[in-house]
């Protein structure tokens, strides 16, 4: 049975995401519909990069991705159907899907040509729907595009490394649910230019001088309940995907607040680790 996935910042208000799944069933009535996320910031690109690039790899080889963020077609923001790592990706070429070839080669990329057989406001149920199930289909993307060779490229995907290789200057990608704030600069990063020399973090009203590998690393489990410094630790960690986290341990946005909140954090806002 093929899966489709979805992303989009459609909401759940509207009717937008019932007329997707909708459209897909009409033709294929034994595909499989799994939705990623649709509370993608508006338009936010490099929210949904960052969400599709951690959530891809746990479906099977074989996946067809929707992506529905900032699709309308104009001449500076064509559609496009990636092969890359097994996975079909089908979005606007708007730089999202750059975020992943700056780890993997592509194995093939298409500009899709078939607007001209479909009129539509509306390109992620008229067209996406369309190319997403002739690939469950089991046909090849030559049928609904031209080979291009390069995407569009996000910029402040990658932070920068100053020429001492003394500084990595990265920024703020995204946001979770928890209002943790993730950097763009991953463990790997750090790893190769930090060569295990100390460090400081800054990012705003905040510094760390160390990175755990996970929340409950940050806690001392050997003190009593009563004596632990928990709720309201801030913490930087290195967070399942590989990158950088800055966290306030078991956080409510809601009452105590959260990091981004804390710290005065928001995206793009810069985040620089100095090494010693």
């Amino acid at each position: 049975m093929p899966i489709v996935t979805l992303t989009t910042d459609f909401g759940e208000k509207d009717h937008y995401v019932g007329a997707v799944k909708g459209a897909m069933y009409s033709e294929l009535d034994d595909i499989k519909i799994v939705d990623i996320s649709h509370s993608i910031s508006p338009f936010h690109i490099t929210e949904a990069a960052y969400i599709i690039q951690n959530a891809y790899r746990s479906f099977p080889t074989g996946t067809i991705h929707i992506i529905g963020i900032d699709s309308e077609l104009n001449p500076e923001n064509r559609h496009i159907a990636v092969l890359l790592d097994g996975h079909y990706f089908v979005c606007a070429n708007n730089g999202i899907i750059s975020m992943l070839t700056s780890e993997i080669n592509p194995e093939k990329m298409v500009e899709i040509n078939i607007h001209d057989r479909v009129e539509t406001n509306f390109p992620v149920l008229d067209v996406f729907v369309k190319v997403a199930c002739h690939i469950a289909r089991g046909g090849t993307l030559e049928v609904i595009g031209k080979n291009i060779s390069e995407v569009k490229q996000l910029t402040g995907i990658k932070p920068v490394i100053n020429t001492e290789n003394t500084q990595l200057k990265g920024n703020v990608i995204y946001i979770d649910n928890y209002g943790n704030v993730v950097c763009n600069i991953t463990k790997s990063v750090f790893d190769k230019i930090g060569k295990g020399r100390s460090f400081k973090i800054n990012a705003r009203t905040a510094t760390f001088t160390r990175v755990y590998s996970g929340y409950s690393e940050a806690i001392n489990f050997d003190l009593p309940a009563e004596k632990r410094e928990e709720d309201g630790k801030k913490l930087a960690m290195w967070n399942s995907s590989g990158y950088l986290e800055l966290a306030i341990y078991k956080s409510n946005p809601k009452t105590v607040g959260s990091a981004s909140s804390l710290f005065g954090l928001e995206y793009w806002d810069n985040v620089t680790i100095t090494f010693n």
